[in-house]
C-alpha cells in the first residue's frame, strides 16, 4: 500500500486512500497522519498508538497521546502513573518498534529536524521552564539552557533569554549574528522575521535590518515579495529592498485620525488623574449613584466620568455596579505599586513643565531646568506623593537586578541616589551578608528609614550626590539617577562614585537605553529634559561618560523589564 498517499477520513477516524475509500476496518476516536517510516498515531479510548497502513498496531505498548515519526523518532506522552511516567516529566521519544530512544524524560518534547530536538525540563512546583537541544540518544546538544528553544531548519534555530530577548544559534549552540529582538522567526531563504521595539522587519544572516520600514506583521518572503500589515492596518507586498508592490487593503485607519488620537493624549492623563484627585477608585465597587455621593459628583457628571474610565479600560459595569479592571487596581492609593502619586504628578507640575518644551530646545533661549528635586521638597506632602510614585516604578522594574548583578554577597555597596530605598531592599534580601549604604536627599531618607525601620543590614545616609561622599564600596550602584542630569553634572555624579569604589570595584548603571536603530524612549528622553533638564542615553554615550570619568565598561546585562544594567569597573 502507498501510505504517502493517505488521507484522513472527514470524521477523523480512520484513513482513506486517494479514491476515498477506507483502507483498513478499524475505527479510531482520532487519527494523525502517516509519517515514514509508514506510521500514523492515533487514539482510542483514551490510549494512544501508531499503526500499520493495514491499521494493525506497531507495537505492544500504549500512552496517553502520540506523535508523528520525524527522522526514525516519535514523541508520546507516558500514561499517568504509569511505570514510564515520573512528576512532570511524562514525554519522550519511541523508536518505530515502540522502544524508548532514551532513558530520559521531559515536560515537553518536540521533534527531530536536522538531527536535534527541543525538549523543556520543568518541576510540578513551578512554572519556570528551561528548553534546550538533544540529540537522538538524547544528550543534550550543549550546556547552555534557554528560556525557550525552537526547531531548527536549515541549520539555525531561535532561542530565548530569560529577559524576553530571542537570537539565532547553529547546531552547536554558538550565536550566529549575536543580534537581540522582541520576537524572531527562523531563516526562511536567506532571511528572518523579526521584531524590535519599534515593529516586524526582515533580517538578513547578519542579523541586521533589510530596509527602514517596520510593520505590525511580516510574512517570510516568497520568490523575492512578502506580504505585510502596516500599523494602519493596510496591507502590501513588498519587495526585499521594502519598497511597496502591491496594495492590498486601505488604512483602517487614516493618518489624519491616528494623529487626532495622538493629539489629544492629554484626555487621558486629566481623566485618569481628575478620579485619582476626586476618589473615584476609593468608592469602587459600587453603584453609580453610591460613587457620586461618596465622591461628592453630579449623578451626570459621575456617570460620565466612569464612561471615560471605562474606554480607557480601568473600570467596567456589572448589573449597574461600577467595578475596577486589574488596570485599575493601580490607581488605588494602598496598592503596592499605586501610580495614584504618578497621575497626579503628570497632570499636574509635569503638564505645566511641558509647556516649556519649545524654550527648552530652542537658540537663544533663557530657559533653565526647573529645580525639581528643591521644589518637591519644600512641600512635606508634595514630596511623599512624588516619592511613592517613583517607588511603585522601582518595586516593579528593580526585583530582578540583584540576581543580575553576579555579586559574591558580601560586598560593601552604595546605591546612591536610592530614592526610598526599595532597591537596597531587594538587594539585602537576596545577599544577607552584604553591607548596604542608601545614600540621598534629606527629607528622602528619612521616609526611607521609617518605611524600612526593620530592614537590618541597610543604612540609609544623607547627603548630596554631588559633593564628595566619604564612603568607601566594593559597588556603587545608581539607579535611575544619572538620566536626571546633562552630560556635566552625569560627570560629577560618576567623578564621586569613582572616589568612593575601592580598587577592583565595580559600578552599575541601571537605565533604560535608547536605541542607536529606533525610535523607543524618545518621549521619556523629552520629559526628562523638561522637567529636570536631564537625558535618556544609547549605551555608547553611556561608554563616553564612562570613560572620561576613569571607568572602564565591561558589559551591558539586558532584563525583560525596562530598565537595563551598565556594568564599568574602575580604571
Amino acid at each position: 500500500m502507498n501510505w504517502q498517499s493517505f488521507q484522513i477520513a472527514a470524521s477523523g477516524t480512520h484513513h482513506i486512500d486517494a479514491t476515498g475509500n477506507a483502507v483498513y476496518n478499524e475505527r479510531f476516536d482520532n487519527v494523525l497522519k502517516f509519517h515514514a517510516p509508514g506510521l500514523a498515531p492515533v487514539t482510542h479510548n483514551g490510549i494512544a498508538w501508531h499503526v500499520f497502513p493495514n491499521g494493525t498496531a506497531a507495537y505492544e505498548r500504549r500512552f496517553a497521546r502520540t506523535f508523528g515519526f520525524y527522522e526514525n523518532r516519535a514523541a508520546v506522552i507516558a500514561q499517568s502513573g504509569g511505570a514510564d511516567s515520573a512528576d512532570s516529566a511524562t514525554w519522550f521519544h519511541i523508536t518505530p518498534d515502540g522502544t524508548d530512544a532514551y532513558a530520559r524524560r521531559h515536560a515537553w518534547c518536540g521533534n527531530f529536524q536536522e538531527g536535534l530536538c527541543a525538549v523543556c525540563d520543568k518541576s510540578d512546583a513551578t512554572i519556570d521552564a528551561i528548553y534546550y537541544h538533544i540529540k537522538p540518544d538524547g544528550t543534550p546538544a550543549c550546556p547552555t539552557r534557554w528560556k525557550y528553544a525552537g526547531d531548527f531548519r536549515d541549520g539555525n534555530a531561535v532561542v530565548q533569554t530569560e529577559n524576553g530577548l530571542h537570537t539565532h544559534i547553529n547546531v552547536t549552540g554558538d550565536f550566529i549574528h549575536r543580534r537581540w529582538f522582541l520576537d524572531l522567526d527562523v531563516f526562511h531563504k536567506g532571511f528572518a522575521r523579526a521584531r524590535d521595539a519599534d515593529g516586524w522587519m526582515h533580517i538578513d544572516a547578519t542579523g541586521a535590518a533589510i530596509y527602514i520600514r517596520r510593520f505590525a506583521a511580516v510574512e517570510p518572503f516568497y520568490n523575492g515579495q512578502a506580504r505585510v500589515e502596516c500599523f494602519d492596518g493596510s496591507l502590501e507586498v513588498i519587495s526585499e529592498n521594502g519598497a511597496t508592490l502591491v496594495k492590498l487593503r486601505p488604512p483602517r485607519q487614516s493618518d489624519f485620525a491616528a494623529l487626532s488620537a495622538d493629539m489629544v493624549g492629554f484626555w487621558k492623563t486629566k481623566t485618569i488623574a481628575t478620579a485619582v484627585k476626586l476618589g473615584v477608585f476609593e468608592a469602587l465597587p459600587a453603584p453609580l449613584e453610591e460613587i457620586a455621593a461618596c465622591c461628592k459628583l453630579k449623578q451626570d457628571g459621575a456617570k460620565r466620568l466612569l464612561r471615560a474610565l471605562g474606554e480607557l479600560q480601568l473600570v467596567l459595569r456589572e448589573n449597574e455596579v461600577w467595578r475596577m479592571t486589574p488596570r485599575g487596581e493601580f490607581l488605588r492609593l494602598r496598592h503596592p505599586l499605586t501610580l495614584s502619586g504618578a497621575a497626579l504628578d503628570y497632570a499636574g507640575r509635569f503638564s505645566e513643565m511641558w509647556r516649556q518644551l519649545p524654550a527648552a530646545i530652542s537658540e537663544n533661549s533663557t530657559w533653565v531646568p526647573p529645580a525639581i528635586f528643591q521644589d518637591i521638597s519644600a512641600d512635606k506632602n508634595e514630596c511623599e506623593t512624588h516619592h511613592r510614585a517613583l517607588s511603585s516604578y522601582a518595586r516593579h522594574d528593580y526585583e530582578k537586578i540583584p540576581a543580575a548583578l553576579e555579586l559574591d554577597g558580601n560586598e560593601t555597596i552604595v546605591d546612591a541616589g536610592c530614592g526610598l530605598g526599595f532597591l537596597s531592599r531587594h538587594l539585602h534580601e537576596q545577599f544577607p551578608n552584604t553591607k548596604i549604604t542608601g545614600l540621598d536627599r534629606t527629607e528622602v531618607v528619612e521616609q526611607a528609614n521609617v518605611i524600612h525601620r526593620e530592614t537590618a543590614g541597610v543604612n540609609f545616609v544623607s547627603g548630596d550626590i554631588f559633593k564628595p561622599w566619604n564612603i568607601t564600596a566594593d559597588v556603587v550602584i545608581l539607579a535611575r539617577v544619572l538620566h536626571d542630569w546633562d552630560d556635566m553634572n552625569a560627570e560629577k555624579i560618576l567623578a564621586n562614585a569613582r572616589a568612593a569604589i575601592s580598587q577592583n570595584g565595580r559600578l552599575f548603571i541601571i537605565e533604560m537605553l535608547l536605541s542607536e536603530n529606533n525610535f523607543s524612549g524618545a518621549l521619556c528622553d523629552l520629559h526628562l529634559l523638561t522637567v529636570t533638564g536631564g537625558k535618556e542615553r544609547t549605551e555608547n554615550e553611556y561608554k563616553r561618560l564612562l570613560a572620561a570619568s576613569k571607568f572602564q565598561f565591561t558589559k551591558t546585562i539586558q532584563l525583560s523589564t525596562l530598565p537595563a544594567i551598565l556594568e564599568a569597573r574602575a580604571a
